[in-house]
């Protein structure tokens, strides 16, 4: 009954979206026809660029969706996704962010894994895909996972291997978001450092981790460097405001240079522990340190660019959801009394324009954890011991089947598959390839290494996908 249910959507949805051209579903899949013809030939479909990449082919495309997945008629809006394509004999990789879209060509590390074909799709609302005029009351994880259902349903016709969905951290939250409402479209998901923020009013979980990871001597080094820079705030201020001045940089939304400041200021051990390593605390400077070196530490670490307008602007969907539906950390810091201005900034509707309302949905987190716990399967969450946003993990239940937590000792934020211990990592890849439909692949790779050899330039990480203190 549920799938005839949702192919009954499907079908209302793909009748009452905009098409630009009359195409068949036939000619979408007809042998023969070059992959470009055959991706261009699925109604809404638009080729934006193809651009070269050894051994694959790489579209970068726009493809015609509904602003309301209920009501397909009421107006659509062109959301970007790109295909690094493999073969039609390989499995899809369906892989998002959960933000924006590179358009250079790259793989997922599960990608790699399985030498698979890659499809990757930009978050609706994260420029240039948002509808125009922008209703944000249409930014929820039901109608971005209706944005996958549709564009797998369209692909799917062409590359009908296997499909494994993936994302890390607000990308590994979608991709569990989207086997909840559509439960049916994967074969696996791997959820890379995604938190599960179940209450959002309780956070004791993120106070335990900051008093109990690493060593006392690091975290000690960090909370007073913290400390210290709020010591020196009006110091440090005063070049914050004269250099947003000279850089054109501004701050409405926030409210002022030193409100900013609380912010990035209260990021700092937060963002040193999302991509630091215990191995660095050496390197975090002494609270006697002088201006200079403190104000460039919190550079480097936190940004002080991020709380600008300018910095916030790209991040609104973002913080939009975290005050609506998926909840933000929040923690205690006693190391900072008497030294904090502005009680309750440190919340998700201080970075979005007051012009965009908002209301929280205590239910919508809730109902993920359940389904997680009492549905699940064929998932694996993949997180960091070092890395906060694991605070507050994705925990399995009876009813989950064919699934796994798995912890990479050591690790941050940037969490993978390769960073589990021995046996953790051979369970991880066993289960992926098994899923992908590659068990003969995988009993053949004794040493559980990715089917694809490394390539520095698709596997190479991109700093500008790190997030700070965003998921």
């Amino acid at each position: 009954m549920r799938k005839a249910l949702r192919a009954l959507l499907t079908l209302l949805v793909l009748i009452g979206t905009v098409s630009v051209g009359s195409a068949s579903a036939g000619a979408a899949t007809a042998a023969g026809t070059d992959i470009e013809d055959r991706i261009l030939a699925i109604p809404g479909m638009r080729l934006i660029e193809e651009k070269p990449v050894d051994g694959y082919r790489f579209f970068v495309l726009g493809y015609r969706q509904p602003v309301d997945h209920r009501r397909p008629s009421e107006g659509t809006f062109e959301q970007r996704l790109t295909v690094l394509h493999k073969g039609e004999d390989r499995p899809t990789v369906f892989y998002t962010s959960g933000y924006g879209l590179r358009t250079t060509p790259s793989r997922s590390e599960p990608t790699r894994m399985t030498d698979g074909n890659q499809v990757s799709m930009e978050y609706r609302f994260f420029t240039p895909s948002r509808p125009q005029p922008a209703d944000w009351s249409k930014l929820d994880i039901w109608q971005a996972a209706s944005d996958q259902h549709r564009i797998f349903r369209a692909l799917h016709r062409i590359y009908d291997e296997e499909w494994i969905s993936t994302g890390g951290s607000k990308g590994g939250m979608t991709a569990t978001y989207y086997r909840r409402f559509y439960p049916d479209d994967m074969d696996g998901t791997v959820a890379y450092v995604a938190p599960n923020d179940v209450n959002n009013k309780e956070d004791s979980a993120y106070d335990e981790f900051f008093a109990t990871v690493s060593t006392a001597e690091c975290r000690e080094r960090l909370n007073a460097v913290q400390r210290e820079v709020f010591v020196r705030r009006d110091e440090i201020v005063a070049r914050y405001e004269a250099w947003a001045k000279e850089e054109g940089y501004t701050f409405t939304t926030v409210g002022s240079a030193d409100k900013a400041f609380e912010n990035v200021g209260l990021d700092l051990v937060w963002a040193w522990w999302q991509y630091g390593s215990e191995s660095d605390c050496g390197q975090v400077p002494a609270a006697s340190a002088s201006t200079d070196e403190l104000y460039a530490f919190v550079d480097q670490v936190a940004g002080f660019s991020f709380y600008t307008d300018q910095g916030l602007e790209y991040y609104t969907p973002y913080y939009y959801q975290a005050g609506t539906q998926l909840g933000a950390p929040n923690f205690d810091t006693p190391h900072l009394d008497g030294l904090l201005r502005y009680p309750g900034i440190y919340d998700p509707r201080s970075y979005v324009p007051r012009d965009i309302p908002m209301s929280f949905d205590r239910k919508a987190m809730r109902d993920i954890d359940k389904w997680v716990r009492k549905d699940a399967e064929r998932m694996l969450f993949v997180y960091g011991e070092n890395d906060p946003w694991g605070a507050e993990p994705f925990r399995l239940g009876r009813g989950s089947e064919d699934s796994y937590v798995l912890t990479a000792p050591g690790a941050n934020h940037g969490a993978n598959i390769a960073g589990l211990e021995e046996d953790d990592r051979a369970l991880a890849t066993g289960a992926l390839m098994r899923w992908a439909g590659l068990d003969a692949d995988a009993s053949a790779n004794r040493k559980a290494a990715p089917l694809a050899p490394y390539d520095a330039k698709l596997d190479r990480a991109d700093k500008a996908d790190r997030r700070m203190l965003r998921p």
